[in-house]
């Protein structure tokens, strides 16, 4: 039998599998967890931005072009010198958690591509950090105002990162250092200002205390003064009376004196 008529086909088949092989890396492809993708038709319309690519294995025409986002929550730091209100330099250390919004990659793409973090998320970062510290003095943001300060970054980053489809999971700042004689200064200043809250405080509280006593000095001599006044000679001979009634009539042994005087009280000795 020949078997030459078939070389033909054989060498169609051969070649068909060569090129196959070699054009896989641009037909086949897979997406991890954690990945989305977008396409790149060049003859169909260009960037398919509607359509995110999910998950798992596909297929695409070879000239067609594939771009493979990395959607896992990413962390970045950032270390700048901005300006205070004053114009006084401060240092600045600021750590960002974000990730892209999953099924808006391909407007992402479209206007910042696979290196958004260096085109987008970095300058968005630096320049809240930059405008929110400008509307404060360097003592502000040190101590007083901080929390403030951090809570208006994180607003303004986030509000920028969802309108170009990222997403903003945490902000902190690390740390905020100042030029060492403003950081003393600023902490002698803090320093004494407790000193002086805290003598106002015992000001405060002993004149509370006076006031407390006399109150209580007024109230004892008004009471004091209805006593006295209600104190008249019947009373007091009807109350000593009512005492000699009551101490009468104890068993135990006594002596009654019968007092001297225009209202003088018998007097009881006694013993138990």
């Amino acid at each position: 039998m020949d078997n030459r008529k078939y070389l033909p086909l054989i060498i169609i088949v051969v070649v068909s599998f060569l090129l196959l092989m070699g054009l896989s890396s641009s037909i086949f492809y897979t997406i991890d967890a954690g990945e989305r993708a977008v396409i790149f038709k060049k003859f169909q319309g260009g960037l398919d931005k509607e359509n995110v690519i999910q998950q798992g294995f596909g297929m695409k025409s070879p000239w067609n072009d594939l771009y493979v986002y990395d959607v896992k929550e990413t962390s970045v730091e950032e270390k700048m010198d901005v300006l205070d209100k004053n114009g006084l330099s401060i240092n600045v250390d600021v750590s960002l958690r974000f990730h892209p919004i999953y099924d808006q990659i391909g407007f992402l793409h479209e206007n910042f591509g696979v290196g958004y973090i260096t085109t987008l998320v970095i300058p968005e970062v630096r320049s809240a950090v930059r405008q929110v510290m400008g509307r404060f003095t360097a003592e502000e943001i040190y101590s007083t105002q901080r929390s403030e300060v951090e809570s208006m970054i994180k607003a303004e980053t986030a509000k920028s990162l969802e309108n170009n489809n990222c997403q903003m999971r945490a902000l902190l700042i690390r740390s905020i250092n100042l030029p060492e004689q403003i950081r003393m200064a600023i902490e002698n200043k803090l320093k004494q200002e407790q000193e002086a809250l805290a003598y106002q405080f015992r000001l405060d509280k002993e004149k509370s205390e006076a006031e407390r006593k006399r109150i209580a000095a007024d109230g004892e001599a008004v009471a004091n003064k209805i006593i006295n006044s209600s104190l008249t000679p019947e009373l007091l001979k009807m109350r000593g009376i009512e005492a000699t009634l009551e101490l009468a009539k104890s068993p135990n042994s006594k002596v009654i004196v019968v007092g001297s005087g225009k209202d003088g009280m018998p007097l009881i000795l006694g013993n138990n």
